[in-house]
């Protein structure tokens, strides 16, 4: 993790360790540079990376100011790590459906930048909030960058393993949303009704160096799922 990104972090976990709430003012910039030893340019950049993730927004002449940045219980949609850190507070488990090593879809081998004949990790597993069905989820991921799985790793928080486990940086994501209906094998998993309305999101995460190391699709149970999505103005 890079210094910048490393101080985000900190500055992240202080809001959450001190319960800050919305409209918070947090140490000015020279304070900070203080603080943790950088330079001007380094705290910008982290603070930079908070105000995008919605953490903070700052007000030029007044200061540093907490963003209370979502609901309890909605799902980011911008988020590019998992949303189990969205919903902490829930008991979030998995069923692993499905669990190989195999030849990627021409979908997936495009997303990954790889060719059909090269071995992904594939992974098709039912995720529970509080034990209610939240989401169907079948992923793709990039032999050659995500080294090793095992199915203890894909039952709990694979986000969580790239991350820690390996060391990996993810960087950015791309997102595909298409709302539409339950196929009956979408509808078994989910224990819904065929034909009963679904959100489906395609995603290709890729890490800090633009490789797209998984392609995921996830359909999400309608009546478990609640999501949010920020934005941020700029006035030109």
């Amino acid at each position: 993790m890079l210094k910048y990104q490393q101080i985000a972090v900190e500055i992240e976990r202080y809001i959450e360790d001190h319960s800050l709430q919305q409209g918070d003012k947090l140490p000015v910039i020279e304070a900070l540079m203080n603080q943790f030893e950088v330079s001007k340019s380094t705290i910008t950049k982290s603070l930079d990376m908070l105000e995008k993730k919605g953490i903070i927004f700052q007000v030029r002449g007044s200061g540093i100011f907490v963003r209370r940045h979502h609901r309890k219980g909605y799902i980011s949609l911008l988020s590019n790590q998992g949303f189990k850190k969205d919903l902490e507070g829930f008991q979030i488990t998995s069923q692993v459906i499905e669990f190989d090593v195999r030849k990627p879809t021409a979908e997936a081998a495009q997303s990954l930048n790889l060719k059909e004949t090269e071995d992904v990790y594939y992974v098709k597993r039912v995720r529970y909030i509080n034990g209610q069905t939240l989401c169907l989820e079948e992923s793709y991921y990039h032999k050659g960058i995500i080294s090793y799985l095992n199915k203890e790793i894909v039952t709990e928080s694979i986000f969580h393993y790239i991350t820690e486990g390996l060391g990996l940086k993810v960087g950015f994501s791309d997102m595909y949303l298409q709302v539409g209906k339950l196929d009956e094998a979408e509808a078994g998993y989910l224990g819904l009704v065929s034909g009963d309305p679904k959100l489906s999101a395609e995603t290709i995460f890729h890490l800090t160096n633009g490789q797209p190391f998984d392609f995921s699709k996830v359909t999400y149970n309608y009546e478990q799922s609640q999501f949010f999505l920020q934005g941020n103005s700029h006035i030109l």
